[in-house]
């Protein structure tokens, strides 16, 4: 990431209205994990949550944040199999 506190900003003021607006969003986190490199994390009470926001993500990458990115980001998802 070329530029982490504009993403950061970008992310809160674009994407974080979004993703609030998928039935079953749970939680959500955007992370500066230093050395350029940030990631997210969102939680949903279902698979079809889940694969919407990976959409609705990847179109708000494609047009709001490719300029800052890089290399194309790494998508994964999975189940919670632990939480506090």
């Amino acid at each position: 990431m070329t530029d982490p506190a504009e993403a950061g900003r970008r992310v809160n003021e674009g994407f974080v209205p979004l993703i609030r607006q998928i039935p079953g969003l749970l939680a959500y986190y955007w992370v500066d994990a230093g050395n350029g490199v940030m990631l997210s994390t969102s939680v949903f009470e279902s698979e079809a949550g889940a694969e919407e926001s990976i959409k609705q993500a990847a179109v708000f990458v494609r047009d709001n944040l490719a300029s800052l990115l890089p290399n194309p980001p790494q998508v994964m998802s999975g189940q919670v199999v632990a939480s506090a």
